[in-house]
């Protein structure tokens, strides 16, 4: 009789250690850190919950253009790594994938503040998954920007 084993949680530790080993050694310059992930449905949530995670990028006057405003380059980086960031939370485990398609809304400057990234995913498919992220300035919690992505699942 074959034994079934309970799969080990998914913990904040090994998205940690994803954000370190698994993307292009440069996303290390953006400073980013993994507030929190969530993968499991809490009891009281509510029917528009969603899988995800909460990425930080640190302020750093490297990440600015002319003028101390973080440039959109860098926003858009963090998006992106916090949605595979999220992907892979919600799959309790990495799984190789690739953006297809991220579009981004600026909606306001950042300036002089770090920027969380809260990433939701919207659909975890066995080829395509989806999903959303709102960028927040740290220091106001007040929307930076809005993206929408689309990643091929490997």
């Amino acid at each position: 009789m074959q034994q079934e084993t309970e799969a080990a949680p998914f913990t904040i530790e090994e998205a940690r250690r994803i954000l370190g080993d698994v993307f292009a050694p440069w996303v290390s310059d953006l400073g980013l850190s993994v507030d929190s992930i969530d993968y499991e449905r809490p009891e009281d949530a509510g029917p528009d919950w969603q899988p995800g995670a909460l990425l930080r990028m640190a302020f750093s006057e490297r990440l600015c253009r002319h003028g101390g405003v973080v440039c959109g380059q860098a926003l858009m980086a963090l998006a992106d790594t916090a949605m595979v960031i999220a992907m892979v939370a919600a799959n309790r485990g990495y799984r190789p994938m690739t953006t297809v398609d991220q579009t981004t809304h600026f909606m306001r400057a950042v300036a002089s503040s770090d920027v969380l990234a809260d990433a939701r995913v919207v659909r975890l498919g066995r080829t395509m998954s989806f999903g959303r992220v709102t960028l927040l300035a740290a220091t106001d919690r007040k929307p930076v920007a809005m993206c929408s992505s689309a990643f091929a699942m490997l």
